[in-house]
């Protein structure tokens, strides 16, 4: 099967399930973990810097298994990648529930990260083929549901799971749900697109891996250790360098691991960069409002997931209807309304305080996340829509490469403006500011001025992917939008 014209909407529409299916199991499996930490960390007997791990070691393995999976889609079928990456995602998520040690549930979350990290590409090139320009807004809307529904419910999910039972059933509740994506896919799956089967290229493999490796864990490490130790500098440092000589040497390449040409396309590029910024703002803020809802309001991880669930809803429920008006208006416009709204909201956050009522964060974040759905899935199918479709495999690759990127280094910038702004404020403090307040009241106050600057410099990050929307062509794919009928 080549591509959307030999493809019925029956087999289409099986698809799509299919990949939704492992979409949603995954995203969730990465949404259950942060709440699971301090359960994790009294049963093995581990500090906090190395708990990090759980979610470090995930997101390395699956920042440099992203880039590789351009190769994966042109070198297999689409059976063969999605089958595999959904059994290893099964047995990683095996391993990490019948841990024994923190090492080896450490080394099941880097098999499953091995999994993870080939199935939005996979997912989004297949969607590529199967779905007409005028129609791929809708079908990315329906990824972008399964996107946001997993964090809607994973905190929350995982708060009670914790709460109630043991962090082991984390993993437990997943594999059911693997397994029986896999048995839907073997009977539901085809083959789509065409492959060129092209040469392994090891040594961009490796030059991949210790550049996107070292530079997401450098950033990684910034919110334990500081900026200038070789663990935060000389990580991005050598980072840098890789990537430098990588991206030298893939220009020059016959069969690039990762074809930087995708940036020639000005609609592309610019969309791609638009994206690093709400990235940037969106994944750091991610984690200030638990901090806030938790470390000052001290309310427990479950009720804080409860917080966050009704904008995480609305963003998974307004998805597909932004993916509808995508087709419809195309992504400027839509993006511009989607990122006012982040940026207005995103200010809000920046005058927090411990009188801030429930019910003011809950309104603030349900409309932020609906300013999320307009902007994010719009962006990505943009990008790839202004691509030509032997560049598909590359241009997700990229896209998701630079979104994992994107949002490592806003969570350590955010982590550490927040840190650095408090510790800076509290050695401004004087005797009178003090005076009268007990040691719980000071710190929270030091900590609340920390979060108050970081979430202003979120809004920055917003602000500018607001200025930058601005010269996204009104349509980027060049044509007028249509009614496609099958």
């Amino acid at each position: 099967m080549n591509g959307q014209g030999e493809t019925t909407s029956v087999k289409r529409n099986g698809i799509l399930i299919v990949m939704l299916m492992g979409a949603f199991v995954t995203i969730l499996n990465q949404t259950l973990m942060n709440v699971a930490l301090p359960s994790i960390m009294r049963d093995f007997d581990i500090t906090a810097s190395q708990g990090q791990w759980l979610s470090t070691g995930f997101m390395l393995v699956n920042g440099v298994m992203i880039p590789t999976t351009a190769f994966l889609i042109e070198r297999f079928t689409t059976r063969q990648l999605y089958l595999f990456a959904m059994i290893t995602f099964a047995i990683g998520t095996a391993i990490g529930g019948f841990a024994q040690n923190y090492t080896m549930l450490i080394a099941g979350r880097m098999v499953q990260a091995v999994g993870a990290g080939v199935v939005m590409p996979l997912m989004t090139v297949v969607v590529l083929n199967l779905f007409p320009i005028e129609r791929r807004g809708r079908a990315m809307g329906l990824i972008g549901l399964a996107m946001n529904f997993a964090p809607a419910i994973g905190p929350t999910l995982s708060g009670w799971i914790v709460q109630e039972y043991a962090w082991r059933d984390l993993f437990f509740i997943i594999i059911p749900f693997a397994v029986v994506d896999i048995i839907v896919a073997i009977f539901l799956l085809k083959n789509v697109g065409k492959r060129t089967f092209p040469k392994l290229d090891i040594l961009g493999v490796i030059m991949s891996t210790v550049g996107f490796g070292s530079l997401l864990l450098g950033f990684s490490n910034a919110g334990d250790h500081d900026w200038l130790t070789f663990k935060v500098a000389g990580f991005i440092l050598i980072g840098m360098i890789v990537l430098t000589l990588f991206i030298w040497y893939q220009g020059r390449a016959k069969t690039p691991l990762l074809n930087f040409k995708v940036f020639k396309n000005p609609t592309f590029t610019l969309t791609t960069i638009i994206s690093f910024f709400v990235f940037m703002g969106l994944f750091g803020g991610m984690l200030l409002l638990p901090i806030f809802l938790q470390n000052v309001r001290g309310f427990s991880p479950l009720d804080s997931g409860l917080v966050l669930l009704p904008g995480a809803l609305v963003t998974a429920i307004l998805s597909p209807v932004t993916g509808v008006m995508f087709d419809r208006f195309g992504a400027k416009y839509l993006s511009l309304i989607g990122l006012i709204i982040m940026t207005v909201t995103t200010f809000m956050f920046s005058s927090l305080d411990e009188n801030t009522t429930l019910t003011y964060i809950i309104i603030i974040q349900t409309i932020r996340a609906g300013g999320m759905a307009m902007v994010m899935m719009p962006l990505q199918t943009a990008a790839l829509n202004a691509l030509p479709l032997e560049m598909a495999a590359h241009g997700s690759a990229m896209f998701n490469t630079m979104r994992q990127v994107a949002g490592s280094i806003g969570t350590a910038a955010l982590i550490t403006v927040m840190s650095k702004s408090a510790a800076s404020f509290a050695k401004s403090l004087g005797a009178s500011d003090v005076v009268g307040k007990s040691k719980e009241q000071i710190a929270n106050h030091v900590l609340i001025h920390g979060i108050e600057t970081a979430f202003l410099i979120a809004a920055i990050s917003s602000v500018i992917a607001c200025v930058l929307t601005l010269f996204i062509r009104k349509n980027p794919s060049g044509l007028n939008p249509v009614v496609h009928k099958d």
